[in-house]
């Protein structure tokens, strides 16, 4: 027991030293973030380096000024390996439909909070009404530009968020973010598999803009 404890404070003491030399290596993951909400930091509550740094890129505060006019949802949802089909260093503005809009689970970015308010939004887009999630985009609006556009006056509630947007085409601006977790889980990736349950794992989080469309 004493030895597991000694390895655990150890990766308490060295893992924020290799995240910070992440940053200065990578620009991605140097991007500004926010902590989620307070008591939650950026990079979450998973110990690991890996999941820190996606967790950093889904916390980003800063909207993306470059924004990639290659990427659209068409686009997004084409088949073949996309892996390296973008850059998540910068930002994208796709348009569809909006089939699903839910809560999102109970993830270290958050710090595993339980209240909606401190949970992502988890939007689907596809290009059409009809379409599964398998031939969906998930689009993510976070707690810290749910809190930021509150601010402003603009709600972004997931409850709201479902009763504007769900069954409209909607415009969504935000990050690109590769959602390494989900490789397994996507059509491009690993196409026809049995437990598929999206189109890529390529995401616009965090979501910076929203735009309901006639």
């Amino acid at each position: 027991m004493k030895r597991r404890n000694a390895r655990l404070a150890l990766a308490a003491f060295f893992i924020p030293i290799l995240a910070g030399i992440l940053a200065s290596l990578s620009p991605a993951y140097a991007s500004p973030s926010a902590p989620a909400f307070p008591g939650c930091p950026a990079h979450g509550d998973n110990p690991t380096a890996r999941i820190q740094r996606l967790d950093l890129l889904k916390n980003r505060s800063t909207a993306p000024t470059k924004i990639d006019p290659s990427v659209t949802l068409k686009a997004m949802l084409a088949p073949g390996n996309d892996l390296k089909r973008w850059s998540d260093s910068e930002g994208a503005t796709i348009t569809g439909y909006v089939i699903l809009v839910k809560p999102g689970g109970l993830e270290s970015v958050n710090c595993h909070a339980k209240s909606l308010a401190r949970r992502d939004t988890h939007i689907e887009v596809a290009l059409s009404m009809k379409a599964t999630g398998k031939q969906a985009v998930v689009v993510e609006v976070t707690p810290y530009w749910r809190a930021k556009m509150k601010a402003q006056g603009v709600d972004w509630s997931t409850h709201r968020l479902e009763k504007t947007l769900r069954g409209h085409r909607v415009q969504f601006t935000g990050w690109l973010f590769l959602d390494a977790e989900h490789e397994n889980a996507a059509e491009t990736t690993r196409p026809g598999g049995a437990h598929d349950w999206r189109g890529t794992a390529w995401e616009i989080h965090p979501v910076t803009g929203i735009k309901v469309l006639p």
